[in-house]
Parts: structure tokens; C-alpha cells; sequence
């Protein structure tokens, strides 16, 4: 532990060496110890400003300023979700009309193919209930 370093702990966190990082807390406490006349100033600079920063009151914000803060977190929540989301709309727009010119060829298709492959067979049935009308017609009219 250097002086700088010692010196910066108690600027950054205050004269009580509770609120010391816990990684640096034995060292400093060790350093302190060490040479207390060096460090005395220094901590009594800080316990001073502790002790007037118990003393101030903590300013409270107005029911305005809170309702502003949350309406505009919860806007640049939705901007950042839409953005992150915006091509992702995009993509599943794409495919799904893929998917939809895909199925409407399918059907053309099928309906054009269904009108030459059935005109044969409906060319046979003609045929054949011809035939059978006209064997009844001779047994008839004999």
C-alpha cells in the first residue's frame, strides 16, 4: 500500500474503513498503523466531510421528475427493443410471402395440370356412357 493509494481510498471512500474495498481494507488498515502521524491529517479531513454529508439532507425528487424518468426509460426500452427487432420483422415478412407465392403457384398448378390430365379420362367416361345409352336405346326400340 503506497501513501497515493491510501490517500485515494479515503477520498474515494471516507475516514470509516467499513466501506474500504475488502481486498484493500487490511492493507490500508495496516498502513495506517504503521505511520499514524502521516495519515492522521488525512483522515481527519475525511471524517470531517463524512460527518457533513451525514448532516445534509437528501434532496427528494418530485412525483414530475419521477414519472418523466420512468416514461422515458420505458420509451428507450421500446426503441431499442423495436430497432433490435426490426430485422428480424423483415426476414419473417420475406419468408412468409415466399411461403405464400410458394403455395399460390402450387395451386395454379395443380388446377392447370388437374384440366389436361382429367380432359382424357372425362373424354373416356363421355364415350363410355355413350356406349351404354346407346345399347339401351337398341334394346328398346329394337
Amino acid at each position: 500500500m503506497t501513501s497515493e493509494r491510501f490517500l485515494a481510498l479515503i477520498a474515494a471512500y471516507g475516514a470509516d474503513a467499513r466501506r474500504w474495498p475488502e481486498n484493500e481494507r487490511a492493507a490500508a488498515q495496516a498502513f495506517a498503523a504503521a505511520d499514524p502521524a502521516a495519515v492522521r491529517a488525512a483522515v481527519a479531513e475525511a471524517d470531517a466531510v463524512d460527518a457533513l454529508l451525514h448532516l445534509s439532507r437528501a434532496a427528494q425528487p418530485s412525483m414530475a421528475l419521477r414519472d418523466r424518468v420512468i416514461a422515458s426509460a420505458a420509451e428507450a426500452g421500446l426503441k431499442a427493443r423495436r430497432e433490435g427487432r426490426r430485422w428480424l420483422d423483415r426476414l419473417a415478412l420475406a419468408l412468409g410471402a415466399g411461403w405464400a407465392v410458394a403455395a399460390c403457384a402450387g395451386v395454379a398448378a395443380g388446377v392447370m395440370l388437374t384440366t389436361h390430365l382429367t380432359a382424357d379420362a372425362q373424354a373416356d367416361a363421355v364415350l363410355y356412357q355413350a356406349s351404354l345409352m346407346a345399347v339401351d336405346d337398341t334394346e328398346v326400340l329394337g
